[in-house]
């Protein structure tokens, strides 16, 4: 571990030395043309947190409630539709809106293989600055509420390590390593950071800006030091490659090597 996190640090202080301390890793990145209007992406988003809710009441009131694991199981459940149906209209949307359609939003089958690779350096390379930003808001929390203040450990991460649900863990790893990582990246990275950018011309401001709300839309503020910083590392990639496929495949290698550390040390927190 010591070995990759220094290689990381290495990837990343050769990234500062090479752009200027990244002013001149964008210049070169022409931008996504489209005619989204400025509301766009948050209709999907709108989609994706009203009409999960909506499912999720509609399914107890037709099974009522469920006790123990079955109750988190079903809204689980429920909440992978609400973002199938999301993906489905964010789809429809970068269809009609992006020049060259989904091409031009960034799915194009054929950089899967390189966008994997690249995906993992990128995510090497901010693994360390991610990490940085716990051990800093450990340190403030403890300076600020006391020695005994801890980072929670994210719901479906206590969930994976404490049931013993097998068919629960399963949904949960699903939903965490294929789903999220493809309805987030989809809707603030294709469409949200995408319109910051149309309409202010400037990639890193719509990289900060998106990184800001992706994090902000987590339940537990004190993952959003952290989860900022991925969020920049996710913003990045895909500016500078144009390809979904690999701020996806960040997101999913993230999370999965979250839960495996979860899986063998309970008290890894975040996702």
């Amino acid at each position: 571990m010591d070995l990759i996190f220094m290689a990381g640090v290495l990837l990343f202080a050769k990234w500062l030395l090479g752009t200027s301390l990244g002013r001149k890793a964008l210049v070169d990145t022409p931008p996504r043309r489209n005619r989204m209007a400025l509301y766009a992406p948050f209709l999907p988003f709108a989609i994706w947190l009203m009409g999960t809710a909506l499912l999720q009441a509609i399914s107890r009131g037709l099974v009522g409630t469920l006790a123990g694991w079955q109750g988190v199981f079903l809204d689980n459940l429920v909440y992978c539709v609400g973002a199938a149906i999301t993906i489905a209209v964010i789809l429809l949307v970068a269809r009609f809106t992006f020049a060259r359609g989904l091409r031009g939003f960034g799915l194009r089958p054929a950089t899967i293989p390189g966008d994997l690779g690249w995906a993992c350096v990128d995510l090497l390379a901010v693994w360390p600055i991610v990490l940085a930003m716990i051990v800093i808001t450990m340190a403030i929390g403890k300076a600020l509420l006391g020695q005994e203040f801890e980072i929670p450990q994210h719901m479906g991460l206590e969930m994976i390590t404490e049931s013993g649900a097998i068919p629960l863990k399963v949904l949960i790893i699903f939903l965490a390593v294929v789903i999220a990582p493809a309805v987030e990246e989809m809707l603030f990275r294709g469409l949200i950071q995408t319109m910051f950018r149309t309409y202010s011309g400037r990639p890193w401001l719509a990289i900060v800006a998106t990184s800001a709300l992706f994090a902000s839309v987590h339940e537990n503020g004190t993952h959003w030091p952290a989860l900022f910083v991925l969020g920049m590392g996710l913003g990045y990639s895909y500016e500078k490659s144009g390809s979904l496929f690999r701020p996806i495949f960040m997101h999913a290698l993230f999370n999965g090597t979250t839960i495996a550390a979860a899986l063998a040390e309970p008290q890894a927190w975040i996702r």
